[in-house]
């Protein structure tokens, strides 16, 4: 369990929160090349330096929301109950967060969360960011799946897994955007989401042997 803030924590928190929450505003008005930092500090109320002491990068104002998901998988891993499996448990989380409407799946209607997907997905430095987060929460995943598969199985084992893993809930949350992005609710999506996911995970745990060849 992790231990509560402290005072100067949250202080810190509430000003990283602020400060990314008024360069989103300022870049979904007027677009990400068409909003600089120094637009960003003065909105805010910072200092230059300030800001770059949070954000190192103008894209990690956007992006960091990203970073609370790069361990979850492995979090999810490590902390399965006895008897449960790697997959199984991932299914379990995935579908939880579809239940949840979890932006992370895709499955989210709100115009707030749409405006921010679009923008991250209509400018290339940050779909580039986003796809190093990625990365990293495929590196993450494979050591812990390191530590949770058959010590005796070859040990590219773990990275193909975690690569196949983030590849599929990638896969599922945009097929999710995009038929909410047409229009759809998030509740009409839900069930079509489900089953997705269900196919999704069979497939990661039975491969192609469960498809059926072309004839």
């Amino acid at each position: 369990m992790n231990a509560p803030m402290g005072l100067r924590e949250r202080k810190k928190q509430r000003t990283r929160e602020a400060i990314s929450d008024t360069a989103i505003a300022l870049f979904l008005e007027r677009g990400f090349d068409q909003v600089s930092v120094v637009d960003i500090a003065a909105a805010a109320e910072v200092s230059k330096p300030t800001l770059f002491k949070y954000f190192p990068t103008k894209e990690d104002l956007v992006v960091h929301r990203f970073a609370d998901h790069q361990t979850a998988s492995s979090t999810v891993v490590a902390e399965r109950p006895p008897g449960v499996s790697v997959i199984d448990a991932l299914h379990r989380h995935f579908l939880d967060g579809l239940a949840a409407r979890d932006p992370i799946t895709g499955l989210n209607d709100d115009e707030g969360v749409l405006a921010f997907h679009g923008l991250v997905h209509s400018t290339p430095g940050l779909v580039a960011r986003v796809g190093q987060y990625l990365a990293r929460a495929e590196e993450s995943l494979a050591r812990t799946l390191r530590d949770a598969l058959d010590p005796d199985g070859r040990e590219i084992t773990a990275a193909l897994l975690a690569g196949q893993v983030i590849a599929t809930e990638r896969i599922l949350a945009s097929a999710n955007w995009q038929r909410v992005v047409a229009g759809r609710s998030a509740d009409e999506v839900h069930p079509e989401a489900v089953a997705d996911a269900d196919h999704a995970y069979a497939l990661l745990r039975h491969g192609l042997a469960g498809v059926a060849p072309r004839r």
